[in-house]
């Protein structure tokens, strides 16, 4: 069975905002590839240590309702391949995401993803735009989501063709969108089947 919620990290250097989101998944009747996505935590922290983040993650995850029901997937590129070992030796089973520019997702549950960041935001545009997704008002950070949300912005470069993804304005941030959209797309990518869907 696929886990009832999904914990996403995004960390950031130690100057910048490491973020964490809880979202649960919910089945709808007859839509089993379709569920229903709730933001459940929203955290971010800014010149924490990553032994801190270790310690914390580790006491959320084990925390009622999501101990024992929670897929870890933390972001692995750049710091997080050291960060991610930290967490191996802490006991947590953490699901590796490396971010590519590319155009095609591949990996497993044990080995770590490596997932176009055009597959994660997509996803989450996808979630958001038929109401899967849900955030409460009343959840501390949530508005700075739904800001992140509003000023992430897709650049098309004319003469490659590549895309590429940022905060709109250089003084914003992306953190809590970029672990929400990891936590969203893990939550819709593992099926009873443990096998990689394409929507």
């Amino acid at each position: 069975m696929p886990q009832r919620f999904t914990l996403g990290l995004d960390l950031g250097q130690l100057a910048d905002y490491s973020a964490t989101v809880v979202v649960e998944r919910e089945a709808q009747a007859g839509r089993p590839r379709e569920p229903l996505l709730s933001v459940r935590h929203l955290e971010r922290v800014r010149g924490v240590p990553y032994p801190k983040i270790v310690e914390t993650t580790d006491a959320l995850l084990s925390q009622h309702p999501l101990r024992n029901q929670t897929a870890f997937v933390v972001d692995k590129t750049g710091v997080g391949v050291a960060v991610t070992d930290m967490f191996v030796a802490a006991g947590l089973r953490p699901i590796g995401i490396t971010i590519t520019g590319g155009d095609t997702v591949n990996g497993n549950e044990r080995d770590g993803y490596r997932v176009p960041k055009r597959e994660l935001v997509g996803s989450l545009q996808s979630a958001l735009q038929s109401g899967r997704l849900k955030i409460a008002a009343a959840l501390p950070l949530a508005d700075v989501l739904v800001k992140e949300a509003l000023n992430f912005r897709v650049t098309i470069d004319a003469r490659t063709a590549h895309d590429s993804y940022a905060a709109w304005r250089e003084d914003d941030h992306d953190d809590l969108i970029l672990a929400t959209a990891m936590a969203v797309w893990h939550a819709q990518l593992v099926q009873p089947s443990k096998q990689l869907i394409t929507f």
